[in-house]
């Protein structure tokens, strides 16, 4: 429990200043009347995330064995998550100079990809594999409670506060956690790698590992793709509906998070009692079935109750299947090199949501919104069939601690 509660802490605050800048500040400058494109070239800073992957190997190979070695890289990450928010109090948007805003944005959003880094890999090597279902259901919680907070709570702050105020709640829940990270005590690290080139190796090596190609470029791409393609369609579909977008931002950004928050949480526990693959299944069908239940909105109606429900349900279930990926993720993370495996794997989904939103739009150009959500529906049962099959094949053997060997590399 220690473990999870150090996650969730470390999670959620990373991810509260990202939730404000993807959810909270966009709204914001959308109701200063900033244009959409200047809002979709805005949220390009998101990109740094899947690039993260090019600075992991760094992590792994430096950091301090007095500190600890990953949690010297929080000390500094997390304080300057802290200070870069605080550099935002003199960037109110209402002044309509974008420019700093955007460029401190842009910084805080590199640190907390990087943090990120180390905070996976911190997850890697604390969680016994038992362990992994909950542990990534409680990351998966964090991340949907801190973009509450971030993009909820503190837009309600701002809007009866102003500006300073919102800005300063972001900073000091950040802040929170740096408590954990004071207390937290890392075990020595005796399996660092000799030398920065054989830490860039693992960047290609992950993929060596039985089954691991199969499970990121076939499981993944079809789960991430058929959902990502699904989720692109929803805000159009809204406006085109006729809901305001503040509407829009409350009920997207904050109201689904809540199911996703208690989602990643059964989903968790469900993993290490029954089985990543059953998980997956049952993921899966409700995530395809909250798919069919958008159709009405895709189809130009959207009743509130009923869009309501089918969006949270949606979220509920994708992040239910995210909690699945995310364990297998872990299972092909390797100690030595767990903050480059875990980021490799991961950057390829993140990857692949960007790319899908740009093919779901671009289809529903061509063919409408209800026959691509009804692909999606069709690459989300590939990708859950594949995937069960996968876990039959190349589930890991049991290991009683984290810390020990990959399954996966000794299946």
């Amino acid at each position: 429990m220690r473990r999870n509660g150090i996650l969730l802490s470390l999670y959620t605050t990373q991810y509260i200043g990202v939730g404000f800048v993807s959810i909270g500040l966009i709204a914001i400058l959308r109701d200063g009347g900033t244009s959409l494109a200047t809002l979709g070239a805005l949220t390009l800073i998101g990109l740094v995330w899947p690039l993260k992957v090019l600075w992991a190997p760094l992590l792994d190979r430096f950091g301090s064995q007095a500190r600890g070695h990953y949690r010297s890289w929080l000390l500094i990450l997390q304080s300057g998550l802290v200070l870069t928010l605080l550099a935002l109090l003199p960037f109110d948007p209402s002044g309509g100079n974008l420019g700093p805003l955007v460029l401190v944005c842009a910084a805080y959003v590199l640190l907390s990809a990087t943090q990120d880094i180390a905070v996976d890999a911190i997850a890697v090597r604390l969680l016994a594999e038992s362990d992994r279902g909950s542990g990534n259901g409680v990351q998966l919680a964090g991340v949907s409670l801190g973009t509450v907070l971030g993009g909820g709570l503190c837009l309600v702050v701002y809007d009866r506060g102003g500006w300073t105020a919102a800005v300063l709640l972001l900073a000091a829940l950040t802040a929170l956690g740096l408590i954990t990270v004071w207390r937290f005590r890392e075990e020595p690290r005796t399996d660092r790698a000799p030398g920065l080139g054989t830490a860039y190796r693992a960047l290609l090596s992950v993929f060596a590992q039985p089954g691991c190609r199969r499970w990121t470029f076939a499981v993944v791409t079809l789960i991430y793709v058929g959902s990502g393609a699904a989720w692109a369609l929803v805000t159009p579909a809204l406006v085109d509906a006729g809901w305001s977008e503040s509407r829009i931002g409350i009920v997207t950004g904050v109201v689904v998070s809540i199911p996703a928050i208690v989602a990643g949480l059964v989903a968790g526990g469900f993993v290490s009692r029954v089985g990543r693959a059953r998980v997956l299944v049952a993921g899966g069908a409700l995530l395809a079935a909250a798919t069919a239940g958008l159709l009405p909105l895709l189809s130009g109606q959207a009743p509130a109750t009923g869009t309501i429900v089918a969006l949270s349900a949606f979220m509920a279930a994708y992040t239910g299947v995210n909690v699945v990926i995310y364990t297998v993720n872990m299972d092909y993370s390797r100690p030595h090199s767990a903050g480059t495996d875990f980021t490799v794997l991961s950057s390829v989904g993140l990857a692949c949501s960007f790319v899908s939103s740009s093919i779901g739009l671009t289809a529903a150009a061509w063919f409408g919104y209800p026959a691509v959500a009804l692909g999606s529906i069709v690459l989300l049962g590939l990708g859950v069939l594949l995937g069960l099959r996968h876990q039959g094949r190349f589930a890991p053997a049991r290991t009683p601690a984290a810390v020990q060997p990959n399954p996966a590399a000794s299946a």
